[in-house]
This record gives C-alpha cells, structure tokens and sequence, in this order.
C-alpha cells in the first residue's frame, strides 16, 4: 500500500465501543515492571465468511506477535487450549482456561459489511476473577474501517490489551522512520524509508540519489526532518507524511544532525557551526528566526528537548570529553546535581574517565534521557535520569548508536553493527534492558525513529 493509500484508510478508521451485555466491573492486577511475562490465551478470531476468515487469522496473528514482542506477555499454544468452541456472544468455561494457566482470554469476531468494510470485535476476560475486563469502561470494543487497514486495527487491539493489563502507555500502533542502506560500504545508498513498528508496511520515501541522515519526528506523527546532502553540503528538509511535499528548512554548513522538534511542534533544535564554533539554536517554523542557546568555545551538538518544554538535553566536550549535560531553554541558572548552580549542569561522570557519551534522547515520560556510550572498544546505549542519577547501560555491540524512545516511553529502538563488518540492523530493548529484539527490515538500515501514536 501507497503512502497516501495508507493515510486515507488512517482517516477512513472509526472505533465505536461494543454495545455487548456487560458483565461486572473488576480491577486488574498491574504488571508492569515484573519480570515474568504474563500467561494470555488469543484464538483465532470468529468469522462469518471465507473472505473475513482469513483477515480474521492475520488480525489474531498480529495482536499475538504485538503482545508477544514486548516481553511482558507469554502466548499460549492454541495446542493446549481444551474450549474451541469460543464466541465473543458467551461467557468462556473459565476452568478450560485456568487448566492451561491462562490470565486471560482475548476472543474476538471478523466480519465484512454489506458496503465491503471490515468489522472486527473484541473482549478480553480474567480467567481466575472469572470476569470481563473492560476496556474504555466497556465490556468490549469494535472497529469499523476498510479492509486495506485491518493491520492498524490490530495493533490498536494489541494496544487496549497491553495499555489494560499492564498499566502502561500503548505503542503498537506507531510508525519508525529510518535509513535504508544498500550498495557497498565505499559508495552507500542511503534513503528515507518509514514502516510500522512491527516491520510491516514498508516505504522508500526518498529515491537514493543523495544521501540522508538522521530522521525525526514531529509531535504530531505527520512531519519528518531529515538531513540531505546535495553537492556535499548538509541540507535539512522538512517531510510531510500525508501528502509526500517536502520543503528545505535551510543549508547548515557544519552540522552533522537534524533537527528534532520542541514538544510543540513550532519549533526545532539544531547545533551549528558559525564563526568556527558550533553551537545550539532554536527555530521558529513560522518565522525560520532561530535564537541561541548556548554560547560556548566547546562543540555543544545533538539537542533534544524535554516532553514539557522547558529543558535541554545536549552533548559537549566543555569538560574534555564528550559528555551530557542539561539546562534550562530560557537559559536561566539551575541547581547541578554534583552541586553549585550553572546555566549547563553536566549529568555524565563516567568513573574511568575515559567514556564518551552523546545523543541524548529524552523519553516521553521525562523521566529517562537515553544516551550512546563509547568506552574500552565498545558501544553502549543506556539510559540516565535527568537528576543524573539512575544511569544504566542497557546492551554492547561493536557499534550502537541511535536511540529513539517508543511513544510510550518504555522501548528504546536502535541500530547496531554486533562486530567488524557487519551491516547495520535495527534493534529494540526495554529500558529495563530486558527483551533485546531485532526489528525487521528489507535489508541494512540505520537511523531509527519511533513516530508518536498515530490518531
């Protein structure tokens, strides 16, 4: 499916709540945070005709994998379950479930309207309460939309149970942008490409002729900056999702990054070089007026501003070596978590002294920065809260770069070369630096973003 294909059945998606009879209200138990995925049933979903029991099947297939891959759900073999008989109209025999250890039980139905859309439906059962789980305060949920988007509704299904069960933000239903790699090493191919977050759907949205870096999304999933370079010059473009226009935002003589967006979406944080020093710039989208931030003889590189507006994560070398720090976006003073007061406080020691860090990426929570590491021969990506306490190294590679938060603030993408030679591939772990998992692409690739949630 086309782009525009892709966002016409995004607008063409409606979701209404199940008017099923509803069962008693119970809370569920939160498990976010343990260690043990959690035991869930997903047969395949109901159908009432060859053509929607297929879409039936993908839909359970994808809801499975999405649950699945984020290491907090165990699926249980459709080899073992004892009640085959299921219907989204009755109650389950609960004990046919507990026997098989499932928490819970999804049970849904596929059907095609009279006017060729696709409805599928839902619930989701507490096999030990013996109780319905409600979503969104009902006992059910159900879409409505082409049959070309089937995929979206299953990540959203995935996203109520996941976003039920365990307490946290949803985030299946989300898109990474990122640099497609081809050709060798010494005369890359490098394009713009954007996909589901699962590997599906995927698109080249630039055509190869020149090389580009460093996606990155707006706040509203709709625009990407990316870096060009045409006659060798950094050219920073601005990308509309929804319609493909694309525009120059202006030519950045020394950068090496894009530029990320303000929470808001009207601004974007740039380093440059002006006068043989680079440093950090605010732009206004409407106006292209940029204000600096810092004013410093060190290369202060790589912004990335906190979900409130009102903080500044960057890389600079003011200390020796490249390390992170923190300030405040109207440049006021603030309290440093190693004491005294200063408009940049620096967050990273590292305690052999020899440790670079840079990319810091805030989480969209606020409560994690996420960082690349270099030290003793390696690549680390890891995670710093912006107190500076808390620092953890999540995974190694030989080279790891590139972290990008997951909209709900829990899963971190990457790219990573394990050893010497190797083609870079896209990677997810959990910050708690569990569930290390390869991201399927077409072939190499490098750069990730994650999109926020798609509406």
């Amino acid at each position: 499916m086309n782009l525009k294909t892709w966002m016409a059945a995004l607008m063409v998606l409606a979701a209404t709540l199940l008017a099923l009879p509803a069962w008693a209200q119970i809370d569920v138990r939160i498990t976010e945070g343990t260690s043990k995925p959690k035991p869930i049933a997903i047969p395949d979903f109901d159908s009432d005709s060859a053509e929607a029991a297929e879409l039936a099947r993908q839909v359970s297939e994808v809801v499975r994998n999405d649950l699945e891959s984020s290491g907090l759900f165990a699926m249980i073999d459709e080899n073992a379950f004892l009640q085959n008989d299921i219907s989204i109209d009755t109650q389950p025999r609960f004990a046919d479930w507990r026997v098989i250890k499932a928490d819970n039980l999804v049970v849904g139905r596929a059907r095609t309207l009279p006017d060729g859309r696709l409805e599928v439906a839902f619930r989701l059962w507490d096999n030990y309460g013996e109780r319905i789980v409600e979503i969104d305060g009902q006992s059910g949920k159900r879409y409505v939309t082409n049959q070309d988007n089937w995929r979206r509704i299953a990540h959203k299904i995935a996203d109520h149970i996941y976003e039920r069960l365990t307490g946290a933000d949803p985030y299946f239903d989300s898109r990474i942008v990122y640099i497609a790699e081809s050709g060798p090493k010494t005369n890359r191919v490098k394009r713009l490409a954007i996909m589901d977050a699962d590997g599906a759907n995927p698109e080249y949205l630039t055509p190869g002729v020149h090389q580009v870096i460093t996606p990155r999304f707006s706040p509203s999933a709709q625009e990407i900056t990316y870096m060009s370079f045409e006659g060798g010059r950094p050219r920073v473009y601005l990308f509309n999702i929804e319609t493909g226009r694309q525009e120059v935002l202006g030519n950045f003589p020394g950068m090496t990054f894009a530029p990320r967006f303000s929470p808001d979406g009207r601004s974007v944080l740039l380093s440059q070089a002006r006068n043989g020093n680079t440093d950090i710039f605010l732009m206004d989208l409407s106006t292209r007026q940029t204000r600096q931030l810092t004013d410093h003889d060190a290369i202060d590189t790589s912004p990335s501003m906190s979900p409130d507006g009102r903080e500044i994560a960057f890389t600079s070398d003011r200390g020796g070596t490249g390390q992170i720090y923190i300030m405040n976006v109207d440049g006021s003073p603030r309290n440093c978590p190693n004491g005294g007061r200063a408009t940049a406080c620096r967050l990273t020691f590292d305690k052999g002294g020899r440790g670079r860090y840079f990319t810091p990426v805030w989480s969209p929570r606020g409560d994690q920065i996420a960082f690349t590491k270099q030290a003793g021969g390696k690549f680390y990506i890891g995670v710093i809260r912006s107190d500076g306490e808390g620092e953890r190294l999540l995974t190694d590679a030989f080279l790891a770069e590139g972290p990008t938060w997951a909209p709900n603030g829990r899963t971190i993408a990457f790219f990573r070369e394990a050893n010497p030679g190797d083609e870079p591939s896209l990677w997810s772990i959990d910050f708690t630096g569990k569930n290390l998992r390869p991201l399927a692409t077409e072939g190499a690739a490098s750069d990730p973003a994650w999109s926020p949630l798609l509406e």
